[in-house]
């Protein structure tokens, strides 16, 4: 058992600056103006920053960015980069405070034209949140987020259901493993242990238990999330495939 005692969230979550730009979750109103609301961008409310759909802005930017052969692989990528941030801030706070914020998606902002990692802006911290469980990270992440992102993102493009939990999975992933490694170097061997157990059960949820063989933070996953589609992008580290795959129905489809 990893026992954890609870810390109150401070106003600037000031335990996540440490780890880098995936975790660091900024706070306040947005320097540049007004941006979306990830509420607005799920029920796919035109954005008045960008005068249209956040998501569409976002898609295009990475598929120019990867000069990616057809949009939904772009979507693929937008997704995983997201998921890669909401889960690395939440999981971060559960493991440094072992409380998690209201992420409530009418409180984050996202810069759909931002460089990555994504840029997210929680506009208020509302102490002291939940006690830091798999289950919260579920409600939170899982349920908040993901699930209307995907429904959102299938909506506009042709992305299998397994192929996006998939990314979740992965995601949760390479966030656990990120942290797991910080907190090691730096002697924070109960952060290491927290981060690992909240990993194990979460991969237990119905939405995530299928995707993939996760042992330690190492993770292999089931699907593919398409980005060795991008010109001279070859497969993730914790892909389906060992090499490229050659064109095939679900090879194309990104996996079940």
């Amino acid at each position: 058992m990893v026992l954890l005692l609870l810390v109150d969230l401070d106003p600037g979550l000031a335990a996540l600056r440490p780890l880098g730009g995936f975790f660091l979750l900024r706070t306040g109103a947005p320097p540049r103006g007004p941006l979306p609301t990830l509420a607005q961008v799920y029920a796919g409310q035109a954005s008045e920053a960008y005068g249209g759909d956040a998501l569409d802005v976002r898609v295009r930017k990475v598929t120019h960015a990867l000069r990616a052969p057809e949009p939904r692989i772009a979507a693929s990528v937008a997704h995983l980069g997201l998921a890669a941030r909401l889960w690395s801030a939440a999981l971060g706070c559960a493991a440094l405070y072992g409380r998690v914020p209201d992420l409530d998606p009418g409180l984050l902002r996202w810069d759909p034209d931002g460089g990555a990692p994504d840029d997210l802006w929680l506009t208020e911290v509302r102490p002291p949140g939940r006690d830091g469980d798999a289950r919260a990270l579920a409600d939170t992440v899982l349920h908040g987020h993901l699930v209307p992102l995907a429904d959102a993102l299938r909506a506009r493009h042709r992305l299998a259901p397994g192929l996006l939990r998939g990314n979740a999975a992965s995601a949760l992933a390479g966030a656990a493993r990120t942290l797991d490694t910080w907190a090691r170097e730096h002697g924070r061997t109960d952060v290491a242990a927290r981060a690992r157990a909240l990993a194990a059960g979460l991969f237990a949820h119905p939405l995530l238990a299928d995707t993939g063989t996760l042992t330690g933070t190492a993770f292999r996953r089931r699907s593919c999330c398409l980005y060795y589609r991008v010109p001279g992008g070859g497969v993730c580290g914790d892909c389906c495939f060992t090499r490229p795959p050659r064109s095939s129905p679900r090879a194309a489809s990104g996996g079940p």
